[in-house]
C-alpha cells in the first residue's frame, strides 16, 4: 500500500498537537500490513550524538506488535512560510526499514516542491543498496 494523504495528514496531525507554534518540528507515519498507522516524533536530547529519528519510536511499536511495515513518511513543518515538507528516510531509516524488505513505501518529496511528494519502493530510493547483488528470494535479513 501506497503512501497516502491519510499517512501524511497522520505526521501533520502528530506535528501540529505535540509542536504547537514552533518554527521547526516534524514527525513520521507508518502503515503496517494490517492496516494500523502508527505515529512518532523524536525528542531533542541536550546530545546530538544520541538523537533519533523521527520514524525510530514507530517502527519500534511495530516491532512490538510483530507486524510487518508497508509504508513510511516523514514530515517536518518549514518556517519559511510554505507548510509542511515530506522528507525522504535518511540512510538509517532506510536500513530500519529495509528489514522489512525492499518493497517497503515511502515518501519522498518532489524536487522542485517538497510540499508535493511523491511514492517510491525503497528498492527505487536506493539502487545500489549493498544487498541488491542478492536476488529478491534470497533476502539477507528476516525480522524475527
Amino acid at each position: 500500500m501506497a503512501v497516502d494523504q491519510e499517512l501524511v495528514d497522520a505526521a501533520i496531525e502528530l506535528t501540529r498537537r505535540r509542536f504547537p507554534g514552533q518554527e521547526w518540528a516534524g514527525a513520521a507515519a507508518l502503515r503496517l500490513d494490517d492496516g494500523t498507522v502508527l505515529t512518532s516524533t523524536a525528542p531533542e536530547p541536550p546530545n546530538n550524538a544520541v538523537r533519533v529519528c523521527h520514524e525510530t519510536g514507530a517502527i519500534c511499536e511495530a516491532y512490538k506488535l510483530d507486524r510487518k511495515v508497508v509504508a513510511s513518511v516523514c514530515v517536518t513543518f518549514a518556517d519559511d512560510g510554505s507548510g509542511f515538507w515530506v522528507l525522504a528516510p535518511c540512510g538509517v531509516c532506510q536500513e530500519r526499514l529495509f528489514a522489512y524488505g525492499p518493497d517497503v513505501e515511502v515518501g519522498v518529496p518532489v524536487p522542485e516542491d517538497p510540499t508535493r511528494w511523491r511514492t517510491l519502493k525503497l528498492r527505487d530510493v536506493q539502487p545500489h543498496w549493498f544487498a541488491r547483488v542478492f536476488p529478491d528470494e534470497t533476502w539477507t535479513y528476516q525480522q524475527p
